[in-house]
């Protein structure tokens, strides 16, 4: 569905990215790992087409993203960014339902389909009667699920998250991983992500970007999250446990 083609991303004087390709498919969950300053940020917000490639191409269902106009590509592609900020009051559902206009007409007003689809995502993110809450009474944990909401309510068909665990309690970090799961497996969505959690990463992802100072490494998770790999890329020595049956990562 996206089509990375030797892509290089530059921050200043730094080379985050070099010549990366990939072929990020529906029916996938990519989880993007790799240290602070990796360009886990830069990369997905290269992916929604906020900023063009410093070098290399990238397609959107196989036409170049020059070639979409905006509106339809946020039909296809939605972004989850890391921060939320909030400069003033605002309804729940009405925060949600900023994810529906790239499906309206010009010049049209939400209707009852989409506060149907609205309230739906907002059940999804564990939400369910927050519909008149000001977003500014919100906690950080519960403002970040009003964002991953809307993005499930623009229902895109890939969904590109950047650190969308920050700020979530457990139980509503499993609960949204299970989600994405679902969407990946019953809908065929795309959904990419970044995640500082490797562990979850493991569990729920079907294939991992590492970036790293030596480079990255793309790939099925089993292939790709190994101990060399992540070592190098974190810097820091880690080894697989097997703890119950399942295999964690740990600091040597």
């Amino acid at each position: 569905m996206i089509e990375v083609e030797r892509l290089g991303l530059i921050a200043g004087a730094r080379t985050l990215v070099d010549t990366l390709d990939l072929t990020l498919l529906r029916g996938q969950l990519w989880a993007v790992v790799g240290p602070n300053g990796s360009g886990k940020t830069t990369l997905l917000h290269t992916l929604a087409g906020l900023r063009a490639p410093d070098a290399g191409a990238l397609r959107l269902g196989g036409r170049p993203y020059a070639g979409w106009p905006p509106g339809e590509a946020a039909c296809l592609r939605g972004l989850l960014p890391q921060a939320q900020v909030d400069s003033f009051a605002a309804s729940v559902l009405d925060l949600v339902l900023i994810g529906r206009h790239p499906h309206l007409a010009r010049w049209a007003w939400e209707g009852e389909d989409d506060r149907r689809i609205a309230r739906a995502a907002l059940a999804a993110a564990d939400l369910a009667g927050f519909d008149d809450r000001d977003v500014l009474t919100l906690s950080g944990g519960e403002r970040q699920r009003v964002a991953i909401a809307a993005l499930l309510a623009q229902d895109p068909l890939a969904l590109l998250m950047d650190e969308p665990l920050a700020h979530l309690d457990l139980h509503h970090q499993l609960l949204l991983l299970r989600h994405l799961q679902a969407l990946v497996q019953a809908q065929g969505r795309l959904v990419v992500l970044s995640v500082h959690d490797l562990n979850l990463a493991a569990r729920f992802a079907t294939h991992a970007l590492v970036l790293g100072p030596r480079g990255h490494h793309a790939g099925a998770v089993a292939e790709v999250m190994t101990e060399p790999v992540l070592s190098a890329a974190f810097g820091h020595a880690l080894q697989r446990v097997n703890l119950g049956g399942q295999w964690l990562f740990v600091p040597a």
